[in-house]
């Protein structure tokens, strides 16, 4: 919750993505790349950090 509204690098177990973490949900998070929005289980995320 600490870094919604901030841009992140996200890294999945299939690879990272970076973006604007637009919500927090408690199963998913939401990112925004680019106008793109990526729904990221929160079970896949390796780690995040704010860029």
């Amino acid at each position: 919750m600490s870094v919604k509204g901030k841009q992140v690098v996200l890294e999945t177990t299939r690879g990272g993505i970076s973006g604007c973490l637009m919500d927090v949900k408690p199963d998913h998070v939401v990112l925004d790349t680019r106008g793109r929005k990526f729904f990221v289980r929160i079970c896949e995320i390796v780690w995040i950090m704010p860029e």
